[in-house]
């Protein structure tokens, strides 16, 4: 699990080697005033292993908004780069990729790059208009998603803001730092409304329950707990796992999942509980799965490395990825062998999300990828040279991810 921009362990995964690097990326040409520049590809896998000869490439030019010519290669069968930028890091920059003569079978792709302090987490607002931002100078920023347009600043944690979301409202972002404390900010006049206090540790990740009025956080002190915004209390602890919890999530259960039954008589305040389920990816090599309302145990599973992150694709199926690079696919009516373990790399895995019919993954030697059920190949979404991906945020067609580069990047699929 990576906190602030380090990772946990002491290993520095600029150092990995990035075995996934394009290979028919094209020249890029900046102008001589321009700084370092910010390279945005997407590129395709085929899972077939055979060896083809390699094509002649062709070089065309294509156009940037922000100046300077670039260079894009027309794709080869096995690998098709789709989009390539360059961008000044304080300026914002968008360009489309141009095939001649040949329609490109892939996903067309077009890159914004956005520049921020260095980020540790973002997300994008319901509606899709607005994007809220992380760094480790203890503030968060709310930025419009179209073009990256600075909003607002969002301050009042200190040291560093590890986790961030919107509400489904869209107009008000919960936030979770180093500093223990969990605040509730509105999106329109940065205020922060609630503040809640109970954590002995920094907040590692955050899940919202239905439309809001519970949340849950995870914490360094090894506890996840369940508060009440409208009265900024502590309904209780769901689960004390004596390590950090490094990720949670909430999901509904399908029907033929037994979540028990509570001890007590739940709190009137709590809203939408029932038959939800509360997922979390731990430090010691667990995965631990309770009722979120009945806080019983539904299962315990026993994983390679540290888990880092966790999702839910359906009311039984859920994925976790680890420290040394594991992505375990889980069914929760039989939990205790995975439906199947996927394995790009030894780096850590610290994003998954939910897409469609499969998911989106990111991991700690820059790469990015979807998997779809359907397809025979993976998706790779590049750009980020060996700097961890921390999080992935979608809406509709749109991927943003957020790196140690400090740059967001917004990936538009129109094909997919």
């Amino acid at each position: 699990m990576i906190c602030g921009v380090g990772c946990r362990r002491g290993l520095d995964p600029a150092l990995l080697w990035l075995w996934r690097r394009p290979v028919a990326t094209a020249p890029i040409q900046p102008l001589a005033w321009e700084p370092p520049y910010a390279l945005g590809v997407a590129q395709r896998n085929s899972k077939k292993t055979k060896k083809k000869k390699r094509k002649k490439r062709k070089e065309i030019k294509g156009f940037g908004l922000v100046g300077g010519s670039v260079m894009i290669t027309q794709p080869s069968h096995e690998t098709h780069v789709l989009c390539v930028g360059t961008s000044r890091l304080d300026e914002m920059g968008e360009v489309y990729s141009m095939f001649q003569g040949r329609k490109s079978t892939s996903s067309s792709v077009a890159l914004i790059v956005l520049s921020f302090e260095q980020i540790t987490c973002l997300d994008i607002s319901s509606g899709g208009g607005l994007g809220v931002s992380s760094s480790t100078d203890g503030s968060m920023k709310i930025w419009q998603a179209s073009n990256g347009e600075l909003r607002r600043v969002l301050e009042g944690h200190v040291f560093d803001v590890n986790c961030c979301r919107f509400f489904p409202s869209g107009l008000v972002v919960l936030s979770g730092g180093m500093d223990a404390q969990l605040k509730i900010w509105s999106a329109e006049d940065a205020s922060c409304v609630v503040t809640f206090k109970g954590h002995k540790g920094g907040i590692l990740d955050t899940a919202i329950v239905e439309r809001g009025k519970n949340v849950v956080s995870g914490s360094r002190d090894g506890t996840a707990r369940l508060w009440d915004c409208g009265r900024s209390a502590c309904l209780g602890v769901i689960a004390d796992c004596g390590c950090s919890i490094n990720g949670v999530a909430v999901g509904a259960a399908d029907n033929s999942i037994n979540l028990g039954s509570p001890e007590q008589t739940p709190s009137e305040r709590e809203v939408g509980t029932e038959s939800k389920m509360l997922l979390l990816a731990r430090e010691d090599k667990k995965l631990q799965c309770v009722g979120l309302q009945s806080r019983q145990p539904v299962f315990l599973f026993i994983g390679s490395d540290a888990f880092n992150c966790c999702t839910f694709l359906s009311g039984f199926l859920l994925l976790a990825g680890t420290q040394d690079g594991n992505i375990y696919q889980l069914d929760v009516r039989n939990p205790r062998a995975p439906v199947q373990v996927i394995h790009r790399s030894g780096a850590p895995v610290l994003s998954l999300l939910s897409f469609r019919d499969g998911f989106i993954a990111s991991q700690g030697d820059g790469s990015s990828f979807i998997v779809q059920q359907d397809l025979d190949y993976v998706i790779e979404l590049t750009g980020a040279d060996c700097d961890p991906v921390y999080k992935v945020a979608t809406w509709e067609k749109q991927i943003y991810t957020c790196c140690r580069d400090g740059l967001v990047r917004r990936y538009q699929l129109s094909d997919l």
